[in-house]
């Protein structure tokens, strides 16, 4: 880990909040649980226990590993549906391909992220290819749910797959992190990630002793979840480290700071930065549905049960589909 870096830092445009941002404060530092998903692969969940006001528009994330599997542990998901909302998959190592009922998919590895807006509904399924579960090996990523505004719930299904290569690229003053913006716009350095829900997502990798101070929207929310290592957020300096998500308070800017000695097998401090402006409407969320109200929900349900979210290609031979 990382798949995507450079060999020097200093060679990319340099990001540092200016000298009269407000620094926003840290008001909780949660550590997420751990569980099994779809069909046993190990998850933290990273929101478990933060109260819903601090992560609007964000619904869930699930770190996915780290784990390194022997040949034939390899696992994904079953097919399920999903609707009102977009699902955020990045791949830090290994291999993970996706299909849908609508005849979309691929495969994204090292770096890479897909994208998919559920909107209206759809049936999909996310599993490693054949070729991992014979070899076995290293696989580690995170799902992250977006919720959608009501206006957009039943829009058209939509992929995006963002190549690792395309990643906006980013430095702090002195070179110490390299930023990773996925989606949204960090100091005018847009990702290539398009949203429906203005968001910023970026994987910041802090070698040891490294601090950074960005520039933060200030009608976004902040967040912050340790992929791996130690370090500290906010000028406070809460100790974070791996599992741990830091929820911040309101202000111009965020600061995370990793510490000066990390683990033989974590040489730096990994962390997701989330941000995103609140869409502040009712939310109706059960299993793999986000809606806005119970029958909107049981619609759902309802068109699931009818067949209505699609079906799944006979090529699978499978007549039903799990829910995640």
């Amino acid at each position: 880990m990382p798949a995507v870096t450079v060999e020097n830092p200093l060679t990319l445009p340099r990001v540092t909040a200016p000298a009269d941002a407000v620094a926003r404060p840290v008001l909780t530092v949660t550590t997420a649980p751990s569980g099994f998903e779809g069909e046993g692969f190990p998850v933290r969940r990273a929101f478990a226990g933060i109260n819903y006001r601090h992560l609007d528009p964000f619904i869930m994330m699930d770190q996915m590993g780290e784990v390194d599997y022997a040949p034939g542990e390899p696992k994904g998901t079953p097919w399920h549906p999903h609707r009102g909302f977009e699902t955020v998959t990045y791949i830090i190592d290994g291999v993970f391909d996706h299909q849908d009922s609508n005849g979309g998919g691929g495969t994204i590895t090292n770096g890479d992220t897909q994208w998919m807006t559920a909107g209206a509904g759809l049936l999909h399924i996310e599993a490693p290819p054949e070729s991992l579960v014979v070899s076995g090996g290293l696989f580690h990523g995170l799902q992250l749910w977006v919720n959608l505004p009501a206006r957009d719930k039943m829009m058209p299904p939509r992929y995006q797959d963002i190549r690792g290569g395309s990643v906006q690229l980013l430095t702090s003053a002195d070179g110490g992190a390299l930023l990773r913006v996925i989606a949204g716009d960090l100091d005018g350095h847009a990702g290539p990630g398009v949203t429906h829900t203005p968001i910023a997502m970026v994987h910041a990798t802090l070698a040891p002793g490294a601090e950074i101070t960005l520039p933060w929207r200030e009608d976004f929310n902040g967040l912050a979840y340790v992929l791996a290592g130690r370090g500290s957020v906010g000028a406070e300096r809460r100790p974070v480290r791996l599992g741990q998500t830091a929820v911040f308070g309101e202000g111009s800017s965020l600061t995370v700071r990793a510490d000066e000695q990390q683990d033989s097998h974590t040489p730096d401090l990994e962390v997701v930065l989330l941000g995103g402006r609140p869409i502040r409407e009712p939310m109706a969320h059960y299993g793999p549905f986000v809606m806005n109200t119970r029958d909107e929900l049981q619609q759902a349900f309802e068109d699931f049960q009818k067949g209505r979210l699609g079906t799944i290609p006979a090529v699978h031979g499978m007549t039903e589909s799990g829910i995640r």
